[in-house]
């Protein structure tokens, strides 16, 4: 893949970065996400309102891209991705997936939270920006609170076990010894002291949040609860949709599960081969057991985890850059972390794939399948994760089409994350 640093701007590329700039005004969090800072002291509206006007923003933008013409393949590729994510959006918003907008996962409930893992702690500055929202976290929570009662007013919820296994989540967080306090107790700079007006500040801020969360649970515990529905299933036309919204593209949902259970029957006997390898006769429990208990092939100490992380995440960019993928040189610098013991979650955490519309666990967790049977119970979406390593993806702070010209890209869904998230269980 080519890249033309010396193209002239065209009038797409305009309304891309204008939309770029929008979205970091209404969201600031993908602008934490996206390396754009100027939003880091706060948060978006997450109430109706805010919502009625980040569509309206991008029924705007999807205007201006169906009157202006493109004049390269570049234009073309930018006109197309750009208006199918914010179309997918509004049609969204049509089916009012943002009222029930919580899941165990990736909905606001986790992101209000998590984003304060992405952002930098080495200045004053830093930890100024930390506390500014720190104190913004009351009117957020205020603000999703606000959709889900829209939503229950409306009769539109999330399933009931998703809401109770997120007020497990809120409930830590809104906890005395909780992830605020220790984030705030925790502050420090990378040279030199952090100045005692802003180390109380801080103190206060982690309190005002985790009120909040204790504010959110009580919701979650008492009108959610009581509204949501027992059936975990979205139903075939909520999954299609979000779907599309996850893999930008349509597919063809039964061929694909055939093919699921096929490739499932394809790995387990792999599985099976290679246990059999390791130890001959064993299980694939057993197999593990045996490595587990084999002292050359563990990693002793946090250091030689993230040697091994960054050794394997470097060598599998630099494979994958030979024959699978066009990766940007922007993008190929990785640089693996591994979180506090104390800042562990008990969830996976993933970067946004789109700007407001992810419900019912992006319709994609076993619990929604298509193909569930009312009545018949299938497993919460739940993940543990014990250990929780973070890998980062360095680039310099860009926008519009960023570093991916003439890849299928826009700026909202496809820009690659300033920080994104793996995890690994033990």
């Amino acid at each position: 893949m080519t890249h033309d640093t010396a193209r002239t701007a065209t009038a797409i590329d305009q309304i891309a970065e204008a939309w770029v700039d929008t979205l970091v005004d209404l969201d600031p969090t993908v602008g934490t996400y996206i390396g754009r800072t100027e939003g880091d002291g706060r948060f978006g509206d997450f109430s109706p309102a805010g919502h009625e006007r980040f569509i309206a923003e991008a029924q705007q933008v999807i205007t201006l891209l169906d009157a202006a013409t493109a004049v390269d393949d570049v234009d073309t590729v930018t006109k197309t991705d750009l208006r199918s994510t914010l179309a997918l959006d509004v049609e969204s918003s049509d089916a009012e997936l943002q009222l029930r907008d919580l899941n165990v996962i990736a909905s606001p409930a986790q992101g209000i939270r998590d984003i304060f893992d992405l952002m930098p702690t080495d200045t004053v500055e830093d930890w100024s920006n930390i506390s500014s929202r720190l104190g913004a976290v009351p009117a957020a929570i205020d603000g999703y609170i606000e959709t889900l009662r829209l939503g229950i007013e409306k009769g539109v919820t999330p399933a009931r076990r998703q809401v109770r296994e997120v007020l497990a989540q809120v409930r830590r967080h809104q906890a005395n010894d909780g992830f605020f306090a220790h984030f705030a107790a925790d502050a420090s700079l990378k040279s030199g002291n952090l100045p005692a007006s802003l180390a109380n500040d801080l103190n206060a801020g982690a309190r005002v949040s985790a009120a909040a969360y204790r504010k959110l649970g009580d919701f979650l515990g008492g009108e959610l609860d009581a509204a949501a529905t027992e059936e975990d299933a979205i139903g075939r036309d909520l999954y299609a949709l979000q779907s599309r919204q996850f893999l930008g593209a349509t597919i063809d949902l039964d061929e694909t599960y055939d093919w699921g259970i096929e490739e499932l029957g394809r790995m387990v006997a792999e599985q099976e081969s290679i246990a059999d390898q390791i130890k001959p006769g064993a299980s694939v429990l057993e197999a593990i057991a045996f490595l587990d208990t084999d002292p050359s092939r563990k990693l002793h100490g946090t250091a030689a985890l993230q040697k091994w992380m960054q050794e394997t995440s470097d060598h599998a960019v630099a494979e994958l850059s030979k024959t699978q993928f066009d990766i940007p040189d922007e993008i190929k610098t990785i640089e693996c972390m591994i979180a506090p013991p104390r800042r562990v979650e008990s969830t996976t955490r993933v970067p946004p794939t789109t700007s407001r519309a992810r419900a019912a666990c992006g319709g994609l967790c076993p619990s929604a399948s298509p193909n569930s049977t009312p009545g018949v119970s299938s497993p919460p979406c739940t993940t543990r994760v014990f250990r929780v390593t973070t890998c980062r993806s360095v680039r310099p702070s860009t926008t519009a089409r960023h570093s991916t010209r003439g890849v299928a890209s826009s700026p909202e869904r496809r820009a690659t994350p300033r920080a994104g998230r793996s995890t690994l269980s033990a």
